[in-house]
C-alpha cells in the first residue's frame, strides 16, 4: 500500500503536473520549430544552392542518374548513398531549439536577478506595534 500512497502523494504535489505540462509544452513547441524550419529556413537556405534539404545525398558507389530522389537512389542495387539533408535539417531544428530554451532561460533569470534586486532594496517591514513597545519595556528595565 505504501507505493499507492507514494504515487498519490506524488500527484497531488503538483510534480506530476509540472512534468505533464512541460512535456505538452515541449511537444508543441518542438511542432512549431519543425515547422519554422521547414517552411521558412530551409527555403532561404535554397537560395544558396539546392531548394530541397530533404533528398540532397552523396553517391559513395554505384550508379545513379541525376535528379533522382533519395527514396529511390537507396531502391538502386550496389548504390551506396550517404544522405545529407534529412540529417542538415533536424542539425538545424535543434539549434533553434536551443536557442530558444536558451533565451526563455535568460529571461526567466533576469526577472530573478530583478525580483532579488527589488528585494534587496526594499527598506526592512516597520517592527509591529507590540514589538516596538516590548522593545521600550526592555529598555526602561535595563535603565533600571
Amino acid at each position: 500500500m505504501s507505493l499507492v500512497k507514494e504515487f498519490r502523494e506524488f500527484v497531488g504535489s503538483g510534480s506530476a503536473v509540472d512534468l505533464a505540462v512541460g512535456v505538452l509544452a515541449a511537444g508543441a513547441l518542438g511542432k512549431i520549430l519543425q515547422s519554422f524550419v521547414d517552411e521558412m529556413i530551409i527555403p532561404l537556405t535554397g537560395l544558396l544552392g539546392k531548394v530541397s534539404w530533404a533528398d540532397a545525398y552523396v553517391v559513395l558507389k554505384g550508379d545513379v542518374p541525376a535528379g533522382k530522389a533519395l527514396v529511390e537512389a537507396r531502391k538502386i542495387d550496389g548504390a551506396v548513398i550517404l544522405g545529407y539533408g534529412q540529417f542538415m535539417t533536424v542539425a538545424v531544428n535543434t539549434l533553434i531549439l536551443v536557442f530558444a530554451v536558451f533565451m526563455v532561460v535568460k529571461a526567466i533569470n533576469s526577472m530573478k536577478k530583478k525580483q532579488a534586486e527589488e528585494a534587496a532594496a526594499a527598506p526592512p517591514p516597520a517592527p509591529a506595534a507590540q514589538e516596538v513597545l516590548l522593545t521600550e519595556i526592555r529598555d526602561l528595565l535595563k535603565t533600571k
